[in-house]
């Protein structure tokens, strides 16, 4: 059997990088996790081949070498999985598809022969025993959560590693919070399910082996779910190997709020390596989070507790919303003010969607306010339900919100606050390599000399350069997201 993995395209949106891609010379800011690791549940015997349409392109000549393909996609992806399954539907290849999107949404999609929905420990096995007997089903699916002991390896060796920012990996699955807007619980259940160190580790010695070095995205739902087991077995075995080996990986994970109030639990993240966390703070308005049952970020200074992380060690990005019932139109000078005191570079900004299966899409629903289709991309200006507050008024203010936090004065204020507020972790490489440096000088020109607004980036230099040296290359790092923010709100 002759399979081939496909990736979708993803947008260009924040969290597609794109921009800041440029500068390293990678053309994707991490990989398909999810399909490689459903390669290495594929027969051994069969052929796979995978295209990342991020980072190559497809061609009718590999659709026609495969048998079947699969495909892997997320709800951003929605536009490009349409064209890869037309495509495959004209050259008469039949389509596995599977992912959060075909979870959620498969009843609406058209020309797929095959969905292997939830979680693929559980509906790949039958699905490959009846296509062995000849007897293949449309739809396979469950209510069930599999232990994620019985995730095998990902086959990172099916990518082209040198095309991406960061590798992937997943320790746990499921978060313990129920946020009204998110789609997480349904998908992946509220009780934590976690690899053991063992396994974990030997899937970081899998990718040490293959030469990887550099930054590794833990892709967790909530990475401190279970806390106790973090740092009784997980966190104390990872320090050991990072350290045995000279810290060759960083991590970025996704965690709640309340890391915050956890210091032996932030020591041992950032001891092992983390440096990076995003953290879901929504908005500054309590009856928002009221609504939307984000119980976790209520009653704390949110600006503390993220000051906290930062002195501790971690680059913190944030996720805001906006168009919560209980949003008023001051709501975009508040989260304006908060992420300006805050310090957070990398405010990921969106208006409010109902994902398909959430408590919010269901209460949409029975209120009369569901729209169209969910597109998955938040910060597009599309919304899928009839909000409170006038759209046009929405609109406008979500856009003057981005305009503002993502001007250069703003933006470059902002990281000063950063500056101050950071500690960088005593493993960090205090010697840069040539790829660094050649991304630095492609930065002085592209930001010292060729943008407008070049002044705010000069004052940054010299400011880090000199009150900050060992915070230097962060701060260059983030003017360089910086630069990726300004050019993907341009289209909001």
């Amino acid at each position: 059997m002759n399979v081939l993995l496909i990736y979708p395209e993803t947008p260009s949106t924040f969290w597609s990088f794109k921009e800041a891609l440029k500068f390293v010379s990678k053309k994707a800011a991490e990989p398909p996790l999810g399909l490689i690791t459903v390669a290495a549940m594929l027969p051994e015997d069969w052929q796979k081949k995978l295209i990342d349409i991020n980072v190559s392109k497809l061609s009718n000549k590999d659709i026609l070498w495969a048998d079947y393909v699969f495909i892997g996609a997320m709800n951003v992806h929605l536009k490009s999985l349409k064209e890869i399954v037309r495509q495959c539907n004209k050259l008469g290849v039949k389509v596995v598809a599977g992912g959060p999107l075909c979870t959620t949404q498969h009843q609406d999609l058209l020309g797929i022969d095959h969905f292997i929905l939830n979680e693929a420990e559980i509906t790949l096995p039958l699905f490959l025993e009846d296509l062995k007997n000849g007897n293949p089903q449309h739809v396979y699916q469950t209510n069930e959560f599999p232990e994620v002991s019985l995730a095998q390896i990902p086959m990172w060796e099916l990518l082209d590693m040198k095309k991406y920012a960061s590798m992937s990996i997943q320790y746990s699955r499921g978060c313990p919070y129920d946020c009204e807007f998110c789609s997480i619980t349904m998908l992946n259940g509220r009780k934590p399910r976690a690899k053991s160190a063992e396994q974990f580790l030997n899937e970081l010695n899998r990718l040490y082996d293959l030469g990887w070095r550099g930054a590794i995205s833990v892709v967790d739902d909530n990475f401190i779910g279970n806390k106790r087991k973090l740092k009784i077995e997980f966190l104390p075995a990872l320090v050991k190997w990072s350290k045995e080996r000279k810290y060759p990986f960083f991590f970025i994970t996704e965690v709640s709020i309340n890391l915050a109030d956890d210091d032996e639990l932030m020591k041992l993240m950032v001891e092992a390596g983390f440096n990076s966390v995003f953290v879901g703070i929504e908005t500054p308005n309590s009856e928002s989070l009221n609504e939307c049952g984000k119980a976790i970020n209520l009653k704390r200074n949110l600006v503390e507790s993220v000051n906290k992380l930062q002195g501790n060690g971690m680059i913190v990005s944030g996720g805001f919303i906006v168009g919560f019932d209980n949003d008023t139109e001051t709501v975009f000078d508040e989260q304006i003010n908060f992420i300006q005191q805050s310090g957070i570079a990398n405010a990921m900004v969106g208006l409010l969607n109902a994902p398909t299966g959430t408590k919010l899409f269901a209460r949409m629903k029975k209120e009369g306010r569901l729209l169209e289709m969910f597109s998955g991309n938040n910060m597009d200006a599309s919304i899928n339900f009839i909000p409170k507050m006038d759209y046009t008024k929405l609109i406008r203010g979500y856009s003057r919100l981005l305009n503002t936090i993502y001007s250069q004065e703003e933006y470059y204020k902002r990281l000063k606050v950063f500056l101050k507020e950071y500690t960088v972790p005593h493993w960090t490489p205090k010697t840069i390599n040539l790829e660094q440096l050649k991304a630095f000088f492609r930065l002085l020109w592209l930001l010292g000399v060729v943008e407008k607004g070049k002044r705010y980036f000069w004052k940054l230099l010299f400011v880090s350069l000199l009150k900050y040296p060992r915070k230097f290359p962060i701060a260059m790092t983030l003017a360089v997201y910086g630069f990726h923010f300004r050019r993907v709100i341009q289209t909001v």
